[in-house]
């Protein structure tokens, strides 16, 4: 950033962790929806946003370790992990990243007001497919590890875990 800023840095700066802040505050409905009544016992929609959270913090923690992994192995130096989650996304730290915040959404929804907690992963997914997530790290793929990551991006969904696309098989052309 301060590359691409390079004047006024300490006011740019300055609005961009407010900025943090503000969004700290919304993305935290949820919590505070939920903590309104806290001596209602947990309903149906709790105990199933407590599973989303569970089952996509476990999800992350795998994505995260098996990237982990890859990148420990120097052999991988210039490569693009396609193991384990990563054969299905291209993204699926951020996705189940996305999912925790639909968990604390879902237990939020059985409070009072709890539909203003669906605000907080609606944010995450904007920042995540198109301001600082996907395009960020897709562009800087695409720079060090060029038609290999193309390829990649070709077979294997962006975001959601999905079944990988065949590879294109090449034709020979004989004349």
């Amino acid at each position: 950033m301060r590359k691409e800023w390079k004047r006024h840095l300490s006011l740019r700066f300055l609005f961009f962790f407010e900025f943090q802040a503000l969004l700290d505050v919304v993305l935290s409905a949820p919590f505070l929806i939920a903590c309104l009544d806290v001596n209602a016992p947990l309903g149906l929609l709790e105990k199933f946003g407590a599973g989303i959270w569970l089952v996509a913090m476990i999800c992350e923690a795998i994505a995260d370790m098996q990237l982990h992994r890859f990148k420990s192995n120097p052999a991988n130096a210039g490569k693009t992990c396609r193991a384990g989650l990563w054969k299905y996304s291209r993204h699926p730290n951020y996705f189940f990243e996305w999912l925790i915040w639909v968990g604390y959404a879902v237990f939020a929804l059985g409070s009072p007001w709890g539909w203003i907690g669906l605000i907080s992963p609606a944010l995450i997914l904007y920042f995540l497919l198109g301001v600082t997530g996907i395009p960020a790290t897709e562009a800087q793929a695409l720079r060090s590890r060029g038609d290999e990551y193309r390829e990649y991006q070709r077979t294997t969904s962006s975001f959601v875990p999905w079944f990988p696309k065949k590879p294109a098989a090449t034709v020979e052309v004989k004349t």
